[in-house]
């Protein structure tokens, strides 16, 4: 008996004991495989359709030398050397480059005596110069957009203001437990050209996933699955104006790399060192009856990134900012609510719709502050060295990074737009991790739409393209960095956790042939 008791309390505790303050893990990551042959052979296919410009590429690569060795893919190098001006940074891009960029149309045009200055978009199927384009040792990323009356066929309601679409490809895939992985419809008429691809809408996006060289790609429109409004996109609006950037893809540039390997998940660096005062209540443990449909939270305790803790100083409080409970948002414990009820689709939640982040509020300014504290100019930093995303007037600012370990994505809510604008936040703009890149406000639509908080969020690349996860986990840690100490949970976990562990065996016992002799 005495054996068996302890081989269930070593079961019981095992699965708390992975959502214990010791045993937050970083994310398990695949690595793909590129087949770069068939990207050539693709370019070779463009190319050749355009006799004229066939002399400017050279598809014979020198032998004896190693696959990534850019001597091995001449084409691609000639290739790169017309793009580059156009999208910097294309050669980083360890993946073909997919872009609505004619490549040969354009050569051609320019060996005919084409004007510099003339438009790019004729280019690229109407689709404007390009809004913002990065390319990284794990693949690359752009965003595009179609205005108002741009080609044929298009709807007019659907451009009462430019419609963004994004392209993503990786190297790297983030393996999540992801109950929605992999649904979605083929489209009949992009089925020669993509055979294996899923339209699906998903998180706010309407979504076109597939495979190419390997590597998957993924193109999305923001919109609502709703009939048409006013001032928003309907998710039906989009398709004409995805399928028109499908059939424009062609091999962009990028250049091959040494072969990556899967990045298996580990245990989490934490400082070893406690805290005296900050506690934190688990993953998943939202306030009572505040998720969707009255369901929990979602307890996730992985480390989606090693980052700088988003508000300047300590203290700052994690808590929900829409179900206060008891009426604190200023004190210990934090409390997850990335789950909490919301309109926003949420994959990961068991309701199918979530808060998609965390809602922080830094702490007051300490009596007698001696270095300036302002509690309305409480600083908000970068989290890591990063690219933003973001287009004028637009809410949200959002940092992505793209190295040869992560390819992740931290989106930043409430601080003012025009402040952002005239800051320069905006599309491109390099920012180093701790770099001031506004304060804490409270604007949503418009100034005081919200308390003063900073909404903070984390998207990872997937088959399914960006998908939010939560960043509850990754905030703690980064928490105790800030504050040089390692927190305490606290929470019904625990508490049953000990009861348990300090419970006589032959109470325990007993317990067991209770529930397993089927009372109530």
């Amino acid at each position: 008996m005495v054996s068996f008791v302890g081989c269930w309390l070593a079961a019981l505790l095992l699965p708390l004991s992975g959502a214990s303050a010791d045993e937050f893990r970083t994310p398990s990551i695949s690595a793909m495989r590129v087949e770069w042959r068939s990207a050539l052979e693709q370019l070779r296919q463009e190319v050749n359709a355009h006799p004229a410009v066939v002399p400017n590429f050279s598809f014979a690569s020198q032998r004896r030398v190693p696959a990534y060795d850019p001597r091995a893919t001449p084409a691609l190098v000639q290739l790169n050397a017309v793009t580059s001006p156009i999208f910097p940074g294309i050669t980083r891009s360890p993946i073909p480059v997919l872009l609505p960029f004619d490549t040969a149309s354009y050569l051609e045009a320019r060996q005919g005596g084409a004007p510099d200055g003339a438009p790019v978009s004729r280019y690229q199927a109407d689709f404007r110069a390009v809004d913002f384009f990065d390319a990284g040792a794990s693949g690359y990323d752009a965003v595009f957009s179609l205005v108002s009356g741009a080609g044929d066929g298009m709807p007019q309601r659907t451009f009462v203001k430019p419609v963004e679409v994004q392209i993503s490809g990786s190297l790297l895939v983030y393996d999540l437990a992801d109950r929605l992985a992999g649904r979605g419809e083929p489209v009949k008429a992009l089925a020669a050209q993509f055979p294996d691809m899923r339209r699906f809408i998903r998180e706010g996006y309407v979504r076109y996933a597939f495979t190419r060289f390997g590597i998957p790609y993924v193109v999305s429109i923001q919109c609502i699955d709703t009939v048409a409004r006013p001032k928003s996109l309907a998710c039906r609006e989009a398709y004409p104006v995805a399928e028109r950037f499908l059939k424009a893809l062609r091999v962009a540039g990028g250049l091959p790399s040494r072969p990556r390997s899967d990045i298996a998940a580990d245990l989490a660096e934490r400082p070893a060192e406690l805290s005296p005062n900050f506690t934190y209540r688990p993953s998943g443990d939202i306030v009572a009856n505040s998720g969707g449909r009255r369901q929990g939270g979602h307890p996730d305790f992985t480390v989606y990134s090693q980052i700088r803790f988003p508000l300047d100083k300590a203290p700052a409080f994690a808590h929900s900012q829409s179900y206060p409970k008891h009426g604190r948002v200023d004190e210990y414990p934090w409390q997850d609510n990335f789950c909490e009820a919301r309109s926003f689709e949420v994959g990961q939640c068991a309701s199918g719709f979530g808060h998609q982040g965390q809602d922080i509020r830094p702490g007051a300014c300490p009596m007698g502050s001696a270095d300036g504290c302002d509690p309305r100019r409480q600083a908000v930093v970068a989290v890591r060295d990063s690219i933003v995303i973001r287009s004028p007037q637009q809410q949200a600012a959002t940092l992505q990074v793209n190295t040869r370990t992560e390819h992740i994505r931290f989106r930043y809510m409430h601080m003012n737009p025009s402040a952002m604008d005239a800051d320069g936040l905006l599309n491109g703009r390099r920012v180093a991790e701790g770099e001031t890149i506004g304060v804490v406000s409270n604007y949503l639509d418009h100034p005081n739409g919200t308390t003063r908080h900073l909404h903070f969020d984390v998207q990872v690349f997937t088959r399914d393209g960006w998908i939010w996860v939560n960043p509850y986990t990754t905030l703690v840690t980064a928490y105790e960095r800030l504050i040089r100490g390692r927190g305490r949970e606290i929470g019904p976990e625990t508490a049953a956790v000990a009861s348990v562990a300090h419970a006589d065996p032959n109470d325990v016992a007993h317990h067991i042939d209770t529930q397993e002799g089927g009372g109530n």
